[in-house]
């Protein structure tokens, strides 16, 4: 067989299936990574470790913040509404 560079057509043959195997594993893994039921999955896991903790335990002082953002906008809402039903 004719040598390459000092690499057999074997040896070449055999690096192009390798890489063509790891190509092939990588586009896998992208489709399966933005397949939308397990980029959904991953959203719905993120929201979990929002509220919940390692144990399972609610997330009390994030849920008091987020109600008191919530209450703060809704007040701030009224209070513009309030000033433009002015004029």
């Amino acid at each position: 067989m004719p040598e390459t560079k000092g690499r057999t057509t074997e040896q070449i043959e055999a690096d192009i299936a390798a890489t063509r195997a790891r190509l092939a594993s990588t586009v896998d893994e992208l489709v399966d990574r933005a397949h939308p039921k397990n980029v959904a999955k991953r959203q719905v896991e993120q929201a979990r470790a929002q509220v919940f903790d390692e144990r399972g335990q609610l997330r009390t002082q994030k849920l008091v913040a987020v109600g008191a953002a919530a209450v703060g906008v809704l007040g701030m809402l009224i209070m513009i509404r309030k000033l433009v039903g002015r004029r």
